[in-house]
């Protein structure tokens, strides 16, 4: 049986980050493209992508790292944007 290993912050040093589950790297990702297609004039560049782990549903965020709920994680634009270029 495979279980996906997640990936987060690591909250001591955030820049290294921990694993993160592939799915939902790619789900932040699709989140993102479709905010760009909704809002094209908007070039500020996003911290990344709040997302919940259960529904895949999220949000992008712009100002600062959210408080998150339980079955969220944040995802930072960094390791999204390797794959949206």
């Amino acid at each position: 049986m495979y279980a996906p290993q997640l990936l987060e912050l690591n909250i001591e040093n955030p820049n290294i980050p921990k694993l993160l589950d592939p799915s939902l790297l790619k789900a932040a990702r699709k989140i993102y493209r479709a905010y760009q297609q909704v809002n094209p004039d908007h070039i500020q560049r996003p911290l990344g992508v709040a997302i919940s782990r259960l529904t895949y549903r999220g949000q992008v965020i712009f100002f600062r790292k959210p408080i998150l709920l339980p079955d969220e994680c944040f995802i930072p634009f960094e390791q999204m944007e390797s794959e949206l270029h």
